[in-house]
């Protein structure tokens, strides 16, 4: 059975729209060109997850897709005039079923639904599809770049505040030229947001993990984290836990009137230098613990 586009991005085909923007996410970081330079397959494999979340993101796109597989694909497809050919094929078998095929002859151009020669009227030329590369910091900021892309040259683009990867901009009239004097269609540039060193984002949140002593994770205390607009002051509670989460509310994405926040991951790291005295001090440790710290972990 060929792979569908559920398959190519691991998904079942009652996948919510949110499961499938997380499925994209995850592999377009994991197969993304700037996380594999030189790597033609994982590039290949970019192309082709891009290419099925375009479909299975819109709405119109999948349920056609859903209804009429590979074929809604394929460029001009027209939903409607498919279902006229099958209800007309339909019709054919049942009456050959009934007399035979000599049904009489039909009349019935197969490349109307593909958007073929036999369409009289001006037609809109087709959208034509491009990617451009963001990094965090300017999908946060909102920024304009030029995008140098195939067929079109540089184009200028004005990346809103936001955006994410799967996010979309419109250039009207710069797709497909129309046919029989038809308007052309639309330039559809879809963003890609870079993966980042330190961050990562979800919604409008971000993430970042962030290292402290042992001395601060046990006494507490009041460290720099940095953001995008400078430092900010967190407060540690004192006996915080390793990977404990705390939240820097209004220091994530912001999108029109929202904006996500900033969720801080504790890495507790110990020292990395011996010292005697500490050794020491750390075997009296055990006795501080409410209870055993393994208590339920079994298989």
């Amino acid at each position: 059975m060929a792979e569908t586009l559920y398959d190519t991005l691991g998904v079942a085909k009652t996948a919510t729209a949110d499961d499938i923007r997380k499925a994209y996410r995850k592999l377009a970081r994991k197969h993304h060109p700037d996380v594999n330079p030189g790597d033609k397959a994982a590039e290949a494999k970019f192309k082709k997850i891009a290419s099925a979340y375009e479909v299975l993101s819109d709405e119109t796109k999948r349920k056609s897709y859903d209804e009429f597989g590979d074929e809604s694909l394929q460029g001009g497809f027209d939903p409607a005039k498919a279902r006229e050919y099958q209800r007309w094929q339909s019709s054919r078998q049942q009456r050959s079923s009934r007399f035979g095929e000599g049904g009489g002859p039909v009349d019935f151009d197969f490349s109307d639904f593909f958007g073929g020669r036999s369409q009289r009227g001006p037609t809109k030329g087709q959208d034509m599809h491009a990617q451009v590369d963001i990094d965090l910091r300017q999908a946060i900021d909102g920024t304009e770049l030029q995008a140098d892309l195939p067929g079109h040259g540089q184009v200028r683009v004005r990346i809103p505040k936001g955006a994410d990867t799967g996010s979309t901009l419109r250039v009207p009239g710069k797709g497909a030229p129309g046919r029989n004097g038809g308007p052309p269609g639309d330039l559809v540039i879809e963003t890609v947001l870079r993966p980042h060193p330190h961050l990562r984002r979800e919604g409008l949140d971000l993430y970042m993990t962030l290292p402290v002593t042992v001395g601060e994770a046990y006494n507490g205390a009041s460290v720099d984290v940095p953001t995008f607009e400078g430092p900010v002051k967190l407060k540690i509670p004192a006996r915080s836990q390793q990977r404990a989460k705390l939240r820097l509310r209004g220091k994530g994405v912001p999108r029109k009137d929202d904006r996500g926040d900033m969720i801080v991951e504790l890495d507790v790291r110990m020292p990395d230098k011996a010292d005697d005295t500490l050794a020491d001090a750390l075997k009296s440790v055990d006795a501080l613990y409410g209870k055993p710290v393994r208590e339920g972990i079994t298989l």
